[in-house]
C-alpha cells in the first residue's frame, strides 16, 4: 500500500510532484476524490485541486482514464479499456489500448491468461486491469469482456439497383453489405474502401455499412497489394521524424575504420532488387598451415551507424519489424534515404559496413574470423543471372571482367563451403517459387518459375557462415543474441508424417534420433517419383516455424547449434540487433546496444517474429489475389494440376503452370458420400471407395477467378466412376450391410 500524508488538521496543499508520487505508489484508480482524501483537501480548496489537476492535464503531466480517473502521461490508466488486434506466435492475445493514436507506437501488454481470455477474437474489447513491469511494457488482467466493436473491412464498392454495395475483400467473409447513400462517403464503383458494418440500424436483406476510407480504384496500378497491405496493417507512411533524420543523415567517415576499398567486393542480387546490403569477395589463404584454405570477406551496411537506439528511426524500424515484398512494391523497414542510398552498397560509392573475415579450410570447415567496421567500395553490382553466365562461359562484358579476378575465387571458396554443408546435412527441400511479372499498368504478364541457379547457393552460403559467425562471437563474448532458432519438429507431426508415408510404401522407422538427414533420406528416395512433390510438401508442414529469440535452442533445419541473422540490416531489425550487440561486444565505437534494447529484448523477439508472419501472410496473399487477376479471364479454360490439401469441404488444387492454389468443393465431387482422412491426406468415397489423396495429379477447369478476394473456384474434368460403376459400388456397399456376416 502507498504511505498517506499525515493527517493534519490545516494540511499543506500539494504540489504537483506530490500528486504525480501518490498517483505512482498507489494501487487501483487515483481520481480527484483520491487525491482530495489523502492530503485533505476540503471545502473551496476542492475548487483549487480540481483547477491544479486540469493544469497538469493541459500540460502533459496527467491523462485522463477510465471513470475519472487520472494518472501519469507516459503510463497507462490502471483500469482501461483494451483491443484484441492480434496473437503471437504461442497463441497469446496482443492488446492495445482502445482508441490508440494511430501514429503512435503502441505498449507492450502482456494478456494474462484466463479463461476470459480464449474466448476474446481479433477486434473484441475488454476492460482490463494494467501493472507496469518496465518502460513500455505492462501485464493487463481481464475485469470483464465489453461489447464488440462494430466490424472494420476492407471492401470493393459497387452499386446495384440505384443503392450502394461493398464485397469484402477477405474471402472467409461471404457477407454483400449496402450502403445508403449518406454513408457513401465520395466511394465510385469499382474503389477499394475501408467500411464499418453499422449496428442496430438493419432491415431484412443485406447488411448496412458505412465507408471510413477510399483507397482507390481496384483498377489502379498496385491495388492489389494494397489490399494486402491494409489488411495486415503494414504500415506505409514514415514518420515525419524519422523521415527528417534520414533525410539529415551524412556518409561516415572512414576515420578508424579498416580500409577495404582497394579490395574489389562485389553485390550480387536479383535484378529487380532496390537496396545492396551485402557484399562478398574470396581469396586463397597464404597462411602455409592451411593448405588449400580460402579467406573471405562477407561486408554488410553498418545501418547501425545511421539507426542508433532511442532514435525516431529506430522507434520506426521496430515497429515496422522487417520490409515487406509484393510483386508490385516493396514496404521498406528503413526510408529511401538510407535504403536505396547511404546503406545500400552501390558500385564505386564509399560505404560504411561491418565486415566479417572468414577463413575456411579445405575441407570448408570454418577454422575462424574475426569483425571489424570497415569502409568499402563495390567494385560491381550483378545479377545471378548474370554471374552464373560468365561462369558458364557466356557472360556479359561486366561479369566477364571479373570472372578471373573475382568470379572464380568465389566459386572456388564456395565449393568449399558446400563440402562442409553436405556433411552437416541441413533439410534439403525442393519448393519451387514462382515470380510474377507485371506490366506498367499492373496487369499479369506472365508467371514462371524462378530459376535455382548455383550463384544463388554460393551466396547462401557465404551469408549462413557469416550469421554463424556473429552468433558465436556474441555467445563468446557473452553479449546478448537475437538468434534465429528452429526448433525440431513435434512428435504429433512426426507420427502424423509416418503414418502418411507409410500409405505411400515409403518407412520412417521409429526410436532414431531426429535430424535433418532423417527427412533427407526420405526424400531422397522419392526423387524423380510420382510422390516427390507431395512428400516435400507434407515434409515441409510437418516443421516447426523459425522464430526470433533471446534463448538459443538452435536450428534445427539448418543443422546449426547456434545462428543469428546479421546479413540483411537495411530489411530486418533483428539484423540490426545483432549488429549493436557486435559493437558493443568488440567494442567497435558507437552504436551499440541501448538500454532500452536490453530491456526489452525478449519481447522484442517475441514482436518482431510477428511482424515477420504478417508480412509473409500479406505477400501470399497479395500473390493469391495477382495469380486470380491472371486468370480472371481464362474462365472455362482448363489447366494441369495436382491435390495439394483435403479438408472436409473439399479439395486444394495447385495448378502446375501457374502455381495458383483453387478449390474444388466438395459438393462438386458427384455421386458419393466422402469422408476425410487427415492421417493419410485424403478423402476416400464410402460407396465408390474413390480416393482423393493429396499429391495425385489432376485435371480442372476454372469455374470462377475472384482478384478482390483472391478465391479460385475450380471442378474437375475427370470422375474415372461413371454412373453405371457408382450403382454397382453402391448395390455392393448395401449388400455388405444387410448381411455383414455371410461367408462366400
Amino acid at each position: 500500500m502507498a504511505k498517506r500524508p499525515h493527517k493534519a488538521k490545516d494540511a499543506p496543499f500539494p504540489s504537483k510532484d506530490e500528486i504525480l508520487r501518490f498517483i505512482a505508489e498507489t494501487p487501483g484508480l487515483v481520481g480527484k476524490r483520491e487525491i482530495a482524501r489523502a492530503f485533505h483537501v476540503h471545502g473551496d480548496r476542492r475548487l483549487e485541486l480540481k483547477k491544479l489537476l486540469r493544469e497538469m492535464t493541459n500540460e502533459g503531466l496527467l491523462n485522463k482514464g477510465f471513470k475519472r480517473s487520472v494518472h501519469q502521461a507516459e503510463d497507462l490508466p490502471r483500469v482501461m479499456v483494451a483491443e484484441v488486434v492480434g496473437r503471437d506466435h504461442e497463441g497469446h492475445a496482443i492488446v492495445r489500448p482502445d482508441k490508440w493514436p494511430p501514429k503512435e507506437k503502441p505498449p507492450v501488454i502482456l494478456l494474462k491468461e484466463t479463461p476470459k481470455t480464449a474466448a476474446l477474437g481479433i477486434g473484441d474489447r475488454a476492460l482490463v486491469r494494467t501493472e507496469k513491469l518496465s518502460h513500455g511494457l505492462y501485464d493487463a488482467t481481464i475485469l470483464r469482456r465489453l461489447e464488440t466493436a462494430a466490424p472494420v473491412f476492407l471492401g470493393q464498392f459497387t452499386l446495384a439497383e440505384g443503392e450502394g454495395r461493398l464485397l469484402p475483400v477477405d474471402k472467409k467473409l461471404r457477407i454483400v453489405y449496402r450502403v445508403s447513400e449518406e454513408h457513401v462517403g465520395g466511394a465510385k464503383p469499382g474503389d477499394l474502401v475501408v467500411a464499418e458494418e453499422i449496428r442496430g440500424r438493419g432491415r431484412l436483406g443485406a447488411r448496412p455499412a458505412r465507408v471510413k476510407e477510399v483507397l482507390g480504384s481496384l483498377n489502379a496500378p498496385k491495388a492489389i497489394s494494397l489490399i494486402a497491405i491494409h489488411a495486415h496493417g503494414i504500415p506505409t507512411e514514415f514518420n515525419p521524424d524519422a523521415l527528417v533524420e534520414a533525410k539529415r543523415a551524412k556518409p561516415a567517415s572512414p576515420d578508424g575504420r579498416e580500409d577495404l576499398r582497394a579490395i574489389p567486393l562485389i553485390t550480387i542480387d536479383p535484378e529487380d532488387a532496390r537496396d545492396h546490403d551485402d557484399a562478398v569477395w574470396a581469396e586463397p589463404d597464404d597462411d602455409p598451415k592451411n593448405p588449400g584454405g580460402w579467406h573471405a570477406i562477407v561486408a554488410i551496411a553498418d545501418v547501425a551507424h545511421y539507426v542508433r537506439p532511442g532514435s525516431a528511426l529506430d522507434r520506426e524500424a521496430w515497429r515496422r519489424g522487417n520490409s515487406a515484398y509484393f510483386p508490385d512494391r516493396v514496404v521498406p523497414m528503413l526510408p529511401e534515404a538510407l535504403s536505396a542510398d547511404l546503406c545500400s552498397l552501390l558500385p564505386g560509392e564509399d560505404r560504411a559496413v561491418l565486415a566479417a573475415h572468414l577463413w575456411f579450410a579445405a575441407d570448408g570447415r570454418k577454422i575462424r574470423h574475426r569483425f571489424s567496421r570497415a569502409m568499402m567500395r563495390s567494385a560491381a553490382n550483378l545479377t545471378y543471372e548474370a554471374v552464373q553466365a560468365a561462369v558458364d562461359g557466356r557472360g556479359s562484358d561486366e561479369a566477364t571482367a571479373l570472372l578471373d579476378p573475382v568470379l572464380r575465387p568465389l566459386y572456388a571458396a564456395f565449393a568449399a563451403i558446400d563440402k562442409a554443408r553436405a556433411e552437416r546435412g541441413p533439410l534439403d527441400l525442393d519448393m519451387p517459387e514462382r515470380k510474377i511479372r507485371l506490366a506498367e499498368d499492373g496487369r499479369v504478364l506472365d508467371i514462371r518459375e524462378r530459376e535455382r541457379l548455383e550463384a544463388h547457393r554460393l551466396i547462401e552460403n557465404f551469408m549462413i557462415a557469416a550469421n554463424v559467425a556473429a552468433a558465436e562471437t556474441l555467445e563468446e563474448r557473452r553479449e546478448l543474441c537475437m538468434y534465429r532458432v528452429h526448433d525440431e519438429p513435434a512428435g504429433d507431426k512426426v507420427e502424423a508424417l509416418r503414418d502418411f508415408l507409410t500409405s505411400l510404401d515409403v518407412h520412417l522407422a521409429r526410436g532414431q534420433v531426429l535430424k535433418p538427414q532423417v527427412f533427407n533420406r526420405v526424400l531422397e528416395r522419392v526423387r524423380g517419383g510420382p510422390h516427390e512433390h507431395v512428400v516435400n510438401e507434407v515434409v515441409l508442414r510437418t516443421q516447426s516455424q523459425a522464430v526470433y529469440s533471446h534463448e538459443n535452442i538452435g536450428h534445427f533445419g539448418l543443422a546449426l547449434r547456434r545462428y543469428a541473422h546479421f546479413t540483411s540490416p537495411i530489411r530486418r531489425y533483428a539484423d540490426v540487433l545483432v549488429h549493436r550487440a557486435l559493437i558493443s561486444a568488440l567494442r567497435l565505437g558507437d552504436g551499440g546496444l541501448g538500454a532500452e534494447d536490453r530491456e526489452r529484448f525478449a519481447d522484442t523477439g517475441e514482436h518482431i517474429s510477428a511482424t515477420e508472419r504478417r508480412a509473409m501472410l500479406a505477400e501470399r496473399e497479395s500473390t493469391d489475389r495477382y495469380l486470380a487477376a491472371f486468370l480472371a479471364d481464362k474462365v472455362g479454360a482448363e489447366f494441369a494440376g495436382r491435390i495439394s490439401g483435403v479438408a472436409r469441404f473439399g479439395l486444394f488444387i495447385k495448378l502446375e503452370e501457374s502455381g495458383a492454389d483453387g478449390l474444388v468443393p466438395l459438393s462438386s465431387l458427384r455421386g458419393d458420400y466422402y469422408h476425410l482422412d487427415e492421417a493419410r491426406h485424403r478423402l476416400q468415397g464410402e460407396a465408390s471407395g474413390r480416393i482423393y489423396r493429396i499429391g495425385d495429379p489432376v485435371s480442372v477447369r476454372v469455374r470462377e477467378a475472384n482478384p478482390v478476394s483472391g478465391g479460385l473456384l475450380l471442378e474437375l474434368l475427370e470422375d474415372p466412376l461413371s454412373d453405371k460403376k457408382l450403382k454397382i459400388a453402391r448395390r455392393g456397399q448395401l449388400k455388405a450391410q444387410r448381411h455383414p456376416k455371410r461367408r462366400r
